[in-house]
């Protein structure tokens, strides 16, 4: 065998093993797992790391592979709870984005939700009113693949015992999403009607 060959075998075995950490551990971050999956595998070196898009594919055959049943199953339970807190949230123009919606997340990831609103105070107002108990975050994304990331306030809460990350953004930013981490596109988000559809099999 090749040292081409050599190297694209040893990245997708990079990619599986990043995979199997985000499916196993709920490592959100696909560049942690990758970095977790190249120390296990090669000492860290970084010459065959497989890009994101290439572990979301592995990641998607994974899920596939094991549990595929319970996978759809868990995948269905935590759109519903986005329902759920969009419809708490539906002031604010809710969109649902992230693995819930590209239906990858693992058992124990988070719902993630864009927010759109001037005074992101509003949101937190509107949550703590629902009487539950709201953390703050601060989450750094990109507008453009060719701008620096900026910083965007989010508050995490728990609906139906899965937690929920709203990120805020102000309201003209419904217009243009950030780019995504995995594949440098804009996010895909979907409206609360987008994902009752998918709940109902659409």
């Amino acid at each position: 065998m090749g040292r081409f060959e050599d190297t694209e075998r040893l990245r997708q075995q990079i990619a599986q093993e990043a995979a199997r950490l985000i499916h196993d551990q709920g490592i959100q971050d696909f560049r942690q797992a990758k970095m977790k999956a190249a120390a296990r595998l090669m000492g860290g070196g970084r010459a065959a790391l497989p890009t994101n898009t290439e572990i979301e594919a592995a990641l998607i055959a994974h899920q596939a592979l094991f549990g595929a049943d319970a996978h759809s199953e868990r995948i269905h339970e935590l759109r519903r709870c986005a329902l759920m807190a969009m419809d708490l949230l539906e002031n604010f123009s809710p969109r649902l984005v992230g693995p819930v919606l590209a239906g990858t997340a693992a058992s124990n990831s988070p719902v993630n939700l864009h927010v759109f609103s001037d005074t992101p105070e509003n949101v937190l107002w509107c949550v703590e009113a629902s009487g539950r108990t709201v953390a703050s975050f601060e989450r750094r994304l990109k507008n453009r693949r060719d701008t620096a990331s900026c910083l965007y306030p989010g508050y995490r809460f728990i609906v139906d015992e899965t937690s929920v990350e709203a990120t805020v953004f102000a309201f003209d930013g419904l217009r243009q999403a950030p780019i995504s981490p995995v594949d440098g596109k804009p996010m895909q988000r979907a409206s609360k009607a987008r994902v009752v559809a998918l709940t109902n099999g659409g």
